[in-house]
């Protein structure tokens, strides 16, 4: 029975939330927990960026860095392909979309996230680009035309639920992806990924942990009322 939901405030380009899929795909396992997924939008709009040298540089250490933190692959087609593609765009708003249409016709939104993630990152896709999105839905399972039809409405719907996420994330004091908040009995309680990269297993027993606490020893960061800083 489901007991609290966990709020995942994510972007399917960034880095670090592809380091944290392993711990999402855990918690997702847990009968208590229900997964709702906010979309961010880090590269929607004026921040979508072409792929440059400079750009290169700079997500390169950080890939680098994920890779020995939690043993997730990086393909050469990522490396060596996708970030010397001077013709190609980062933009997160296509498939951010992607996932709210995935999620219309049936399939959890983790699994077309990580879809994506994996396409981009080790496959070196352009998952920007309708026709790559079309073909990561059918290795999905999904109906081809009822997918691009629900695609073609959730680019115009994707907008809202990225001012939607982000004044979640303003209101929580959330700076950054990944994200994740827990929701309770009423409550919102701030929850840390950093200190669990690599470690799936160890995250979902502190998680479910989390669970058993008393309305005493939660720290409430947001209620429907309020907003008020963790307790010390």
């Amino acid at each position: 029975m489901v007991t609290a939901t966990l709020h995942y405030f994510y972007d399917p380009l960034c880095g670090w939330c592809y380091a944290a899929s392993p711990l999402l795909q855990a918690a997702a396992a847990q009968p208590q927990l229900a997964l709702h997924l906010h979309g961010g939008g880090m590269m929607s709009g004026a921040n979508r960026q072409p792929v440059t040298p400079a750009l290169r540089d700079y997500v390169m250490p950080h890939d680098q860095r994920i890779a020995r933190m939690t043993g997730l692959p990086f393909g050469e087609a990522y490396f060596e392909g996708l970030l010397r593609d001077h013709n190609a765009v980062f933009d997160s708003t296509p498939p951010t979309a992607a996932i709210l249409a995935a999620a219309q016709l049936g399939l959890p939104p983790l699994k077309m996230l990580s879809a994506l993630q994996q396409a981009h990152y080790q496959r070196g896709w352009q998952i920007a680009k309708t026709e790559v999105l079309q073909a990561l839905a059918e290795e999905q399972g999904l109906p081809a035309t009822a997918f691009a039809s629900e695609l073609e409405q959730q680019m115009e719907k994707v907008a809202a639920h990225i001012a939607d996420s982000r004044q979640l994330m303003q209101q929580a004091g959330l700076s950054g992806f990944p994200s994740l908040l827990l929701e309770q009995q009423g409550q919102w309680q701030r929850v840390d990924l950093s200190p669990w990269l690599g470690q799936p297993q160890a995250f979902v027993a502190a998680l479910l942990g989390e669970l058993v606490a008393t309305d005493e020893d939660a720290a409430v960061f947001c209620t429907p009322e309020s907003c008020t800083p963790p307790r010390a």
